[in-house]
């Protein structure tokens, strides 16, 4: 009886810690490509969003995101060096009226018919430009970090407080980090 009771205590101590690491926001890849003059930022975010948020946006409450960007340059005699830092943000709405969630950017919106579709696009961030190729030195090792969160400083007033003391509306992806060392690109001889 008493190895019976362990094994359940152990089995749901393992089931509890399993749920407290799981993450709302997954990064499932991350990498960057150079585009003209600039390097933009591909990542593919995967989100689950709980039962409060999803009452919320039902109920009228936009919820905004932020992609953060970072890039490190790593010192053996000092903290590293911050090269570049940008944020994206992004907004999500449901429209009662129309049946839709809306997705927007600054003054770019798009609709999408289900929740699901929704967070797909919100989670696909391809083409960003986060940083010129003047910003950085060809050949030097980089350490580039990327993350998506809820920002609860686009939260209504009333949410603010709750994004602070309630677990739920803390969403937010482990920063993704990778090494990136930019080349410049080949020239043509004119």
């Amino acid at each position: 009886m008493n190895t019976r009771l362990r094994a359940l205590g152990a089995a749901l101590a393992l089931c509890l810690a399993a749920a407290a690491t799981a993450q709302p926001i997954q990064v499932n890849n991350a990498g960057m490509e150079i585009s003209e003059t600039r390097y933009v930022m591909n990542a593919d975010f995967q989100l689950d969003l709980g039962g409060p948020l999803l009452e919320a946006l039902k109920n009228g409450v936009s919820l905004g995101f932020l992609v953060e960007f970072e890039l490190t340059r790593p010192r053996w005699y000092w903290f590293d060096e911050k090269a570049a830092s940008q944020k994206l943000e992004l907004r999500l709405s449901y429209l009662p009226l129309a049946q839709q969630y809306r997705l927007s950017s600054g003054t770019l919106y798009q609709n999408f018919p289900t929740l699901t579709e929704a967070l797909q696009a919100l989670g696909k961030v391809h083409g960003w430009p986060v940083l010129g190729q003047e910003q950085v030195e060809n050949g030097k090792n980089y350490t580039a970090s990327v993350r998506l969160r809820l920002d609860p400083a686009q939260l209504p007033t009333p949410f603010r407080v709750s994004s602070v003391t309630n677990r739920e509306w803390t969403v937010t992806s482990e920063w993704k980090r990778f090494r990136f060392t930019p080349l410049a690109p080949v020239r043509e001889a004119r």
